[in-house]
């Protein structure tokens, strides 16, 4: 393996190698449609596709190319994860809303995995389990009480993996076992929402990219969607920006808050280093605050590897070389390994740091998907759809709650960022301190 020194030979996404979001069919948006949707990432999409399925006409506005933003920048990881604890959730709602909302991630696992399959959308998604490593020995006993009692809960196939086994899984000696769930897996998020763009458009959706939405002004029963091209008017309004959300939704942008998540990945590597370092080429992740997670590409030729910055500036160079010394510090042996890419992109998270759908003056809103949105995104968008279609059954789900609440004096920039990711950071140091290893 080749040594350098240098940066990455690409600062734009892996994933756009083989699916690099592009220009659609140019046409002028209609003077009025049954529905307007603000952003054409995952969550967009999947509610144009069900709106227009339903027989409603749909107009898709994106401020780049339709999935340029976390839609085909993140990880591929279909993870669904819920951020805070049974008790957080508990303490924030209640115990059946927490129940609920646990509930609600299995599902929407299965809707994305099921949508996947019957609507034959090529996205190279294998279901590869993921193993989530523990820093220290104490911290493995948590994780372990946590898989059984998610087994006993969800009835997920979760278990923990003990210190002197985790070689079957990772070839690394860097954590003191883990858990392994097997409900979790991998796919290109770049062929993913190529495959959901086509569908879409297929339905009959009006995607329009470069196409921010400047305003949003109701007139009676109806709204008037204004943008560069024209003002549309809609029945009804949905919003689905997440972690790319400008003024033109001033409401959901003082609730989320977009937060960097770098990715970098690898030379090809050699087919037997692949195989002693990721054996069952499962997706991974670990138990830090900071923590990184990582996984073989498809093709099982890489490895990729993210984590959060902790900045908003144009230099690549610290956190590119952070996640480089991660890589090294869980795989010694890839210590100044070639990287080709080197990319990030947006992720939202807001105060509670729960998946939200909600309403607010007629607008409905589908957002804040914590870093997780490969699962949530498109759950969260056909549930909205079918809340707007007025399907009841179809359009319930947990998430539908009242809206995250505000940042205090927070407008859009996050200037605070960069002090809570050095307060994670001393959290981890401590954590690891005090951890058994």
């Amino acid at each position: 393996m080749a040594k350098t020194s240098r940066l990455a030979d690409k600062a734009t996404p892996f994933w756009w190698e083989a699916a690099p979001p592009g220009p659609v069919p140019v046409q002028p948006p209609a003077r009025s449609v049954d529905v307007a949707i603000v952003g054409a990432g995952y969550a967009g999409l999947a509610a144009g596709l069900t709106l227009a399925r339903a027989g409603r006409s749909v107009a898709a506005f994106d401020a780049m190319h339709p999935g340029e933003g976390a839609s085909s920048r993140n990880g591929g990881i279909t993870s669904g994860s819920i951020r805070p604890s049974h008790a957080a959730i508990t303490r924030t709602f209640d115990e059946a809303t927490a129940y609920a909302i646990e509930a609600e991630s299995k599902t929407a696992r299965e809707f994305l995995y099921d949508f996947i399959r019957s609507e034959e959308i090529d996205c190279d998604f294998r279901l590869t389990g993921l193993f989530k490593g523990a820093l220290g020995f104490g911290q493995y006993d948590t994780m372990a009480r946590g898989a059984e009692a998610l087994a006993k809960r969800l009835g997920i196939e979760t278990y923990a993996v003990p210190h002197g086994e985790q070689e079957q899984y990772i070839g690394s000696g860097f954590y003191r076992g883990g858990v392994v769930r097997k409900d979790i897996g991998g796919l290109h998020p770049g062929k993913f929402h190529a495959g959901l763009l086509q569908l879409a458009l297929a339905a009959g959706v009006a995607v329009h990219g470069h196409t921010p939405v400047t305003a949003i002004r109701r007139e009676g029963a109806t709204f008037r969607v204004q943008t560069p091209s024209g003002t549309v008017e809609a029945r009804q309004v949905l919003v689905c920006t997440n972690g790319y959300t400008d003024g033109a939704a001033p409401y959901l942008r003082r609730r989320l808050v977009p937060v960097r998540s770098r990715i970098i990945v690898t030379e090809e590597l050699p087919a037997e280093v692949m195989d002693r370092l990721m054996p069952q080429r499962m997706m991974m992740g670990e138990g830090r605050q900071l923590g990184y997670y990582y996984r073989p590409t498809p093709d099982g030729k890489r490895i990729l590897l993210g984590g959060r910055e902790s900045g908003h500036g144009g230099d690549a160079t610290v956190p590119t070389q952070r996640l480089r010394r991660g890589l090294a510090e869980v795989f010694p042996e890839l210590e100044g390994v070639h990287l080709s890419h080197s990319w990030y992109g947006n992720v939202a998270m807001n105060r509670d740091m729960l998946p939200r759908i909600f309403e607010k003056d007629g607008i409905v809103y589908a957002s804040g998907f914590c870093g997780s949105g490969v699962v949530w995104a498109p759950w969260v968008g056909t549930r909205a759809a079918h809340r707007l279609l007025g399907n009841g059954e179809e359009g319930r789900s947990a998430l539908f709650s009242r809206p995250p609440a505000a940042v205090p004096l927070y407008r859009g920039n996050p200037w605070f960022m960069p002090a809570i990711i050095r307060g994670y950071a001393l959290q981890d140091r401590i954590a690891w301190w005090r951890s058994k290893r």
